[in-house]
C-alpha cells in the first residue's frame, strides 16, 4: 500500500488581517505547517492554529521564512549562513513552545515562500536550514520540495526529510516549480490536477510543463485551502487517493 501525508501552510493571518480558511482545512489534512511570525502571524495566530491542529489530531510543524511581513517572505533576501540558520532556530522555538502548551511535539519543519524556493536550488542555503533543524531537534523532518537541494542536504547531514509535491503546481523538467505568475505555473482544472496528483503518489512520475517525464517522490502533498472550492479540492483529493488504495496519514508514520 502506498502511503502518504496531506499538509497546508497555515496560520497567515495577522493582527487584524485574516487569511485561509484554516478551521476548515485542519479537518481535512494531517500535517499543518504554521507560520512563525516572521513572514505571517502572530502570537495569538500561532497559539489558536496550534489549539485547533492538537483538537483535530494533526501533526505540527514549523513554517518560518525571511523576517518580511510586508513582503509575506516571498522576496529573495541575501542572508548570512549564520544568519538563515539563527532565523530558522528562533521560529522553531518559538512555536514549539505554543506546541507544548498544548501537550503536543513538532513533527517537522517547512520552509517558506522564498526562503523555501532558494533553498530547493541553493546547497549552502539548505544546509544552513537542514544544521539548523538538526541543531534543535535531530528527530524533526525536514519537509522539502521533490529533488531539491534540501534533500540532499538533509541526507548528507543525517536529518530525517520528507519530499513534497504540489497539487495545483506545474513543474519545471529539472523537478523544481514553475515561477509563479508565468504559464504553466498554476493549474486550476481538477481533471487535470487529482490523476496528476495520484499519479506522483503511485507512479512516481509527473509531466512537467514542456511535456517531459520525469520521477518525483511524493511522501507529502502541498494543499490549499483559501476558499471554500479549495477546499472541496483537498476532499476530492483525499477521496481519489483512497480509490487509488493510497493511505493518507502524518509524515511521522513512515519517515524514519
Amino acid at each position: 500500500m502506498f502511503r502518504v501525508d496531506l499538509n497546508s501552510d497555515l496560520g497567515e493571518s495577522f493582527g487584524a488581517y485574516k487569511l485561509g480558511m484554516d478551521k476548515e482545512v485542519l479537518e481535512v489534512i494531517t500535517s499543518a505547517n504554521i507560520a512563525c511570525g516572521l513572514h505571517a502571524g502572530d502570537p495569538m495566530v500561532m497559539a489558536e492554529t496550534v489549539q485547533i491542529a492538537a483538537k483535530n489530531q494533526v501533526e505540527i510543524g514549523a513554517h518560518p521564512g525571511f523576517p518580511d511581513l510586508q513582503g509575506f517572505g516571498r522576496r529573495n533576501m541575501n542572508l548570512s549562513y549564520e544568519e538563515v540558520k539563527n532565523y530558522v532556530i528562533y521560529q522553531i522555538g518559538a512555536l514549539e513552545a505554543f506546541a507544548r502548551k498544548e501537550g503536543k511535539s513538532l513533527q517537522h519543519v517547512k520552509p517558506h515562500g522564498a526562503l523555501y524556493n532558494m533553498a530547493a536550488k541553493d546547497y549552502r542555503l539548505a544546509l544552513a536550514i537542514a544544521e539548523a533543524i538538526k541543531e534543535v531537534n535531530p528527530e524533526l523532518i525536514l519537509l522539502a520540495l521533490a529533488k531539491s537541494e534540501m534533500v540532499k542536504a538533509a541526507q548528507e547531514i543525517g536529518l530525517k526529510v520528507a519530499q513534497e509535491v504540489f497539487a495545483d503546481r506545474g513543474y519545471n523538467p529539472d523537478g523544481t516549480l514553475v515561477a509563479r505568475g508565468t504559464p504553466g505555473a498554476m493549474i486550476h482544472d481538477k481533471s487535470i490536477a487529482i490523476p496528476r496528483v495520484v499519479r506522483m503518489v503511485t507512479e512516481g512520475k509527473v509531466t512537467a510543463v514542456n511535456g517531459e517525464e520525469i520521477s518525483i517522490k511524493a511522501d507529502s502533498i502541498c494543499v490549499h485551502g483559501d476558499n471554500p472550492l479549495a477546499i472541496e479540492f483537498v476532499r476530492e483529493i483525499r477521496a481519489a487517493l483512497k480509490e487509488a488504495n493510497v493511505k493518507i496519514e502524518p509524515l511521522k508514520n513512515f519517515i524514519g
